[in-house]
């Protein structure tokens, strides 16, 4: 069989300086610190996705997003893959979704809380 259920999803890692933009997800099937991002809709191009997911979940209208990995895990009878991007060109006004609160975090921050 050449064909498999798989979830395409994607991350962006937003930064300036040395702070970077992370989500305090509130959802309990995932809790804690991580980048924002979401599902790739059916027929939307991957960069379009990612430009999509961030203005919903920061307000912030990304440029020129870098792919900087792919990660997959397994699921039930195929597979979750995570485009994951990151960008520094960046414009809005930063707020929160119903994903969670958003918060640029220093980089010596990192090591203190819940990734």
């Amino acid at each position: 069989m050449r064909t498999e259920n798989v979830e395409l999803t994607v991350l962006c890692l937003i930064h300036k300086d040395e702070e970077y933009l992370l989500q305090n997800r509130i959802k309990n099937d995932w809790k804690g610190y991580t980048l924002p991002g979401g599902h790739i809709e059916l027929g939307e191009s991957i960069v379009d996705a990612v430009v999509r997911e961030m203005k919903e979940e920061t307000g912030l209208t990304i440029f020129n997003p870098h792919l900087c990995g792919v990660k997959q895990f397994p699921i039930e009878n195929g597979r979750y893959i995570v485009f994951l991007f990151e960008t520094n060109q960046f414009e809005g006004e930063l707020r929160s979704s119903d994903e969670g609160k958003m918060y640029w975090v220093k980089k010596s921050e990192l090591p203190t809380i819940i990734l």
